[in-house]
Formats: structure tokens, sequence, C-alpha cells
């Protein structure tokens, strides 16, 4: 089992990295979680010099390698935004195009069942605005009440949402260079 450090940006990447199904692919992938989702409270916490204890507690923990997990935002260029966070290129960084949300909007399946809607279809997840807002106005118009982003992460991974199923998307290709990155740790 190859071990691996996770630092992502907030608590939905958090609770998404620490479900039973994340941690089923991981081990069909032969990797371990090297020590708990650190989760370093906003983008801004991802800079190299707030980073650098969480990742000396993920190298004590025997962590081979580390993954970061971060949202686009507004931000201009994926590469940038990257380099940014990771400015020695040490880590495998992740950037979420605009946002975690978007990949919710990717998933189909799962967004079937949230909005009991069996003709929704989000044909591009990554160029939505703000995907939280596109997701909370869905759940009121279809009068499924209020939700916060914990509520639908949550109920999301309760109806069987899967990154590997975003990931199949044909326009959500940062939660595809995800896995990929998963896949190819494993390779190695």
């Amino acid at each position: 089992m190859k071990k691996v450090g996770f630092i992502v940006e907030g608590k939905t990447e958090k609770i998404l990295l620490e479900s039973a199904s994340f941690k089923k692919y991981l081990q069909s992938l032969n990797i371990e979680i090297a020590h708990e989702i650190i989760d370093a409270n906003g983008a801004g916490n991802l800079l190299p010099h707030n980073i650098t204890e969480n990742v000396r507690k993920l190298k004590d923990s025997g962590a081979e390698a580390i993954v970061i997990l971060a949202d686009l935002d507004n931000n201009a260029c994926i590469t940038l935004t990257k380099s940014r966070i990771d400015i020695d290129n040490n880590y495998i960084t992740v950037i979420a195009v605009k946002a975690i949300e978007s990949w919710f909007l990717a998933n189909t399946t799962s967004m079937r069942l949230l909005l009991n809607k069996l003709d929704f279809e989000f044909e591009f997840p990554e160029i939505e605005g703000n995907p939280f807002k596109t997701i909370y106005d869905l759940l009121v118009s279809q009068k499924k009440g209020s939700y916060n982003k914990i509520r639908i992460v949550t109920k999301l991974l309760d109806l069987g949402f899967s990154i590997q199923d975003s990931a199949s998307h044909p326009y959500c290709p940062s939660a595809k260079y995800f896995i990929d990155k998963l896949a190819q740790l494993s390779a190695n």
C-alpha cells in the first residue's frame, strides 16, 4: 500500500475524501491515507508558508506523496493557481474548476436522485460561475428545502456520489485529472 497524505481547501472536500466510497476507491488503487485529511480552512491557507506544518505532519505519518485539492474560484488560470500553492512543484496539486461543486453538477446520476428529476443533465459543469449557487437554486426550484454545502455533499454521498463518476463526464476534466493522478500514484 502506498501512503498518501491529503490537504484540502475546505470542509466539502474533506467530507468527500473521508467518505467510505472514496476510501474504498483508494483501496482498489492500493493507496492508504497516511494521516487524517487536513482541511486548510480556505484557499488563503494553501500558500507554501501556511502548509509547511501540515506537510510535516503528513510526512511524519509516513506519507510518500502529498495531494493538495483546491478550487480555482475566480483565479484566471489553473497553472498560476497551482504555482501559487506549490512553488517548488513538490506535491500533486489538483485544482477543481471553478469549485468542487462543479464535480457535483457533473455527476448526473446523483444529481438526478437529489433533485428527483430524471431528465437532469448539466452539459458544462466547469464553466458554471457559481456551481454551489446553481445547485442551491435547483433545490429551491424543486421545493427540496434549503441546503448548505455540508448538507448537499452529505446527501449526495448518501445517494451514491463518487468522484470517479464525475470524472467520466466529458466536460469535467479536473475530476478526471484528480482520478488520473491517483492512478499514477498507484502505479509508481
